[in-house]
């Protein structure tokens, strides 16, 4: 069952978990310097996610997410993951498979990123 949210969305949640797993926090700040996107920019968006039930800010700023945010968070980060692994095993380089990966993690089909996550081998 597909979720409707826009790809920007779906990139900062994206971003929260990744950014989540790498510090443990995170604060708008950290997104904005993820993404490479201005504070106020990422401010509005932290506050639709928050108005639409992805996210919680607490007191000191920290942002959380929420079960349906999460949900795609992980969504998102795993065909990131993937389709970058399968990237590089077709011989494109490290930047470029990360950059096509983001281009594609939001549109391909369940069906063909299911194809592709059963050939792609997992590196540790």
């Amino acid at each position: 069952m597909a979720m409707q949210i826009y790809e920007s969305a779906e990139d900062y949640l994206e971003a929260i978990l990744m950014i989540q797993e790498k510090k443990g926090v995170v604060h708008s700040v950290d997104i904005a310097e993820e993404l490479n996107y201005t504070k106020a920019s990422v401010s509005v968006a932290m506050k639709k996610l928050r108005e639409n039930g992805y996210i919680r800010m607490e007191k000191d700023g920290r942002l959380v997410l929420l079960e349906p945010g999460l949900k795609i968070a992980e969504r998102i980060y795993e065909r990131h993951q993937v389709l970058t692994r399968f990237f590089l095993q077709l011989g494109v380089d490290e930047e470029t498979a990360a950059k096509d990966a983001c281009k594609v993690e939001h549109d391909l089909s369940d069906v063909t990123f299911d194809c592709i996550k059963a050939v792609t081998t997992v590196s540790k």
